[in-house]
């Protein structure tokens, strides 16, 4: 990371936390969900149906790919929009940072966090289902495949997340709308991953594995994507005057 890349990730972490909005929605929205996968597991008894046991297990793991996924909506939707409504938008344009040092910097400042989160909660379930669920959920939670899926996944789908953010924070202009959009583009992704955790697609290593390196590909074209539209010229023309 550059000093400048630094710079713009700090700077954006400290906006971050004067947000109230964005503060209140990363604490509590991973409560929320969370909640569920907790109850539900811990609802499996002894002798249930194996095919009961799956459907509850992959909601379950499907919880915690919402997160990193959703989550940077929220983020996002700040990134361009609220610098112009701060009034910084025209002096961090105007700055020596380079695009891709602006647009990673951004993009940190909002995957950090969220990976992070979505990390512990993670964490507290798999010790939450060891010490008290039925060995029927302990088994399938353990299995291999879902630890590589979260510990890769969660940091790719908040990439992919933030990066779809950031394209359309750039074109709108009002937070609100681009936080919605953002939310309804991620929807495909969280289909994909639907297949995995309901063993549409029969999970393994292999599996997850070939999963993440589809999502480096998809977030390498995403940053593509956005490093076109963010042009400092034709932002500043659009809302320097603001």
């Amino acid at each position: 990371m550059t000093p400048r890349t630094r710079a713009v990730f700090r700077k954006e972490l400290r906006d971050l936390r004067r947000n109230k909005f964005v503060v209140a929605t990363m604490v509590f929205l991973p409560l929320f969900v969370i909640l569920i996968p907790f109850l539900s597991v811990l609802g499996v008894k002894p002798g249930d149906q194996e095919t009961v046991v799956r459907s509850i297990v992959g909601g379950a793991s499907l919880s915690f790919f919402l997160v990193p996924l959703i989550l940077p909506t929220v983020i996002a939707g700040y990134a361009v929009i609220g610098e112009r409504e701060q009034g910084t938008l025209e002096p961090v344009l105007t700055t020596p940072v380079r695009e891709s040092e602006l647009l990673i910097g951004k993009a940190l400042a909002a995957v950090v966090p969220c990976v992070s989160i979505a990390y512990a909660l993670y964490v507290i379930y798999r010790v939450w289902v060891v010490s008290a669920a039925a060995p029927a959920v302990v088994h399938l939670v353990n299995q291999p495949s879902q630890l590589i899926a979260v510990i890769l996944f969660a940091p790719l789908l908040s990439t992919f997340s933030i990066w779809v953010g950031l394209a359309i924070s750039v074109r709108s202009n009002d937070v609100r709308v681009a936080q919605q959009l953002s939310g309804l583009a991620t929807l495909p992704m969280l289909g994909l991953i639907a297949l995995f955790s309901f063993r549409v697609l029969t999970p393994s290593v292999a599996l997850a594995l070939a999963g993440a390196l589809l999502l480096a590909v998809i977030d390498l074209a995403a940053w593509r994507v956005v490093s076109a539209l963010f042009d400092r010229e034709r932002l500043l023309t659009r809302y320097g005057s603001t």
